[in-house]
């Protein structure tokens, strides 16, 4: 059985290395406190344990004689039936199996019809920004609020030049965890003729999504923030694009028939699955996709929701530190509070955490340079000025703050954990010297 704090329950999941210890700059050991599952998550045990019971097994896929190839094939080829079933995809949507969130989107962005115009925010994560410059992208600016958002992106259709269209939206921040109208943009997106992309790297692991039910387009994320760190993420959506055009990469397994001056490519899923896959990536990513419905995602929120408020609350009563969002802090949120202490450099926050309390933690930017800018005041002015002095190799300090992410293995143990930690950081300062390590924004205990 396992004690969550609200409740003792004996079917939730249990993650690998739950009870890993890390030594102390003060001395002794402690328990880890994972606050960084936003970055990457631990692996699930169920997970683990088909990772090794498939091992013995592992062959070639789809075109191997083979017994182990055949049931290599199985199970690759269930995992895909996994993932479908857990997002609830339409009969006709490809799955796809790539590297992570980035890759995915790098693919359809390969794969968009020409002159398609793509439409996103500039709170966006980079994996979510970059892929878009090579069309162009409208890039709209910060949001005041949600129905702010959906007013900018109407203007932004509504004057747009006949084409396709692409809207792309995170479902939710991974910098301030909050949720985007991404129900209301699809379904005005498709008023005005345009598809949806929607990053869903942190959305997923904390909330179902429904794609025939949302009706969205496409649909990106990752093995790696799903408990399923083993190199696999999926790219989901309608097939007429994926197929149209040369696929991402070129090479074994993408193709029917190749001569010296012509190639006929497969059709999907192999057109868009080059080389030889990541079948034990993607079996992870199936299994834990299958433990996560078999859970229960609302049961999942509600966890994790009790712990955010109680974070919250905590990080409100310490004295200089100042919590972030985009909008009203009622605004639903995934399990993040993104943070700065008065006085002290985030960097520094974060391996005071470390070394002294055993608490894991993010600091920086968190791949959103011009979300985080905005939440820190950083006018274009200032931003302008710190990419001159980067550009031309000055050691300049870019602005932050400390993210704290939770989920299956966070407790109230935990979370009371770091606010005491916080709590005597803020108000007495870290107990060790550390030094800066120039380049990284990176502190570490030691003089």
């Amino acid at each position: 059985m396992r004690s969550l704090g609200y409740e003792t329950v004996t079917d939730w999941p249990t993650l690998v290395g739950s009870e890993v210890e890390v030594p102390l700059v003060t001395g002794g050991r402690v328990t880890y406190a994972n606050f960084d599952y936003a970055a990457s998550t631990p692996s699930l045990t169920p997970v683990k344990a088909a990772v090794d019971a498939l091992l013995p097994w592992y062959s070639s896929v789809h075109r191997g004689a083979g017994f182990l190839s055949g049931l290599a094939t199985d199970a690759y080829e269930g995992a895909r039936e996994a993932v479908r079933s857990f997002t609830n995809a339409r009969s006709d949507d490809c799955v796809l199996f790539t590297r992570n969130t980035t890759d995915s989107l790098n693919l359809l962005s390969s794969s968009l019809p020409a002159g398609t115009r793509v439409f996103a925010f500039r709170t966006e994560h980079h994996a979510n920004l970059l892929p878009w410059r090579r069309h162009a992208a409208e890039l709209l600016p910060v949001p005041a609020s949600p129905d702010d958002a959906l007013d900018l992106l109407e203007r932004a259709l509504r004057g747009a030049p006949a084409g396709p269209r692409l809207v792309a939206v995170t479902g939710a921040s991974n910098a301030t965890g909050e949720l985007w109208p991404y129900a209301e943009i699809v379904a005005l997106a498709h008023r005005y003729g345009a598809r949806v992309l929607m990053d869903a790297a942190q959305l997923l692991p904390h909330r179902g999504v429904d794609v025939s039910a949302l009706d969205v387009d496409y649909l990106a994320f990752s093995g790696h923030k799903l408990y399923a760190p083993f190199g696999a993420g999926v790219l989901l959506g309608r097939p007429d694009w994926l197929r149209s055009g040369e696929p991402f990469l070129a090479g074994g397994g993408a193709v029917r028939y190749v001569t010296v001056d012509d190639v006929l490519w497969a059709d999907l899923p192999d057109r868009q699955e080059a080389g030889s896959p990541n079948v034990l990536g993607a079996v992870a990513l199936g299994v834990a996709c299958s433990t996560l419905q078999n859970l229960g995602m609302d049961r999942v929120a509600a966890h994790e929701s009790a712990l955010l408020r109680r974070l919250r609350v905590g990080l409100a009563d310490i004295p200089g530190v100042r919590q972030y969002s985009l909008w009203a802090p009622d605004h639903p949120r995934i399990g993040v509070a993104t943070f700065t202490v008065r006085g002290l450099g985030y960097a520094e926050v974060a391996a005071a955490l470390s070394a002294e309390y055993g608490i894991g933690v993010r600091h920086g930017c968190f791949c959103a340079h011009p979300l985080m800018t905005t939440l820190l005041g950083i006018d274009d002015e200032a931003s302008d000025e710190i990419r001159a002095d980067l550009r031309a190799g000055r050691d300049t300090a870019v602005p932050g703050a400390v993210r704290a992410s939770m989920g299956l293995g966070t407790t109230v143990g935990d979370v009371d954990r770091l606010i005491d930690a916080l709590h005597e950081i803020a108000t007495t300062g870290p107990r060790s010297r550390y030094r800066h390590l120039a380049g990284l924004d990176e502190y570490r205990a030691g003089a």
